[in-house]
């Protein structure tokens, strides 16, 4: 899909979150909806200001994708389900590699789809933790580019 990647503001973080709500609830299948309601204040209010953001935008300049990167660390991509599998994630992480200089991400391990879609753009699994950045039961892999 044609569009284009540039920064994003802080007025946009509205948008972002609602975008993350979406994409996680359409493939975060293991999340309970009492953990996505906990999450969200948490990646509007505090999680996204800790990163890079970047975000693809479509013609209509409307906000159909995203990533975060922080210390050469994808923390974040997430993809509006309606526009999953049109090649946005892939010009995100390609972006996020060769401009934001990003070589590693964890990935939920119950996410098969994600782990997959890392592996199948070059990056291989290095470790493994049992719990999540907040000590929920949600396995990580922990990925590098190879």
């Amino acid at each position: 899909m044609k569009g284009n990647i540039g920064a994003v503001q802080e007025h946009d973080f509205d948008t972002l979150t609602g975008l993350w709500e979406a994409s996680v609830r359409a493939t975060h299948t293991f999340l309970k909806e009492t953990d996505i309601v906990w999450l969200r204040p948490r990646i509007r209010n505090h999680y996204l200001i800790h990163v890079e953001l970047h975000a693809f935008r479509d013609e209509h300049h409307a906000i159909l994708g995203f990533v975060g990167v922080a210390n050469a660390k994808i923390e974040m991509l997430f993809i509006a389900p309606q526009a999953q599998g049109k090649g946005i994630g892939k010009q995100l992480l390609q972006y996020a590699i060769h401009h934001m200089k990003a070589v590693e991400l964890d990935v939920n391990e119950q996410n098969p789809d994600a782990v997959g879609f890392y592996q199948h753009q070059g990056f291989e699994i290095v470790g493994r933790s049992p719990r999540d950045g907040q000590g929920q039961p949600f396995p990580l892999l922990h990925m590098r580019l190879k």
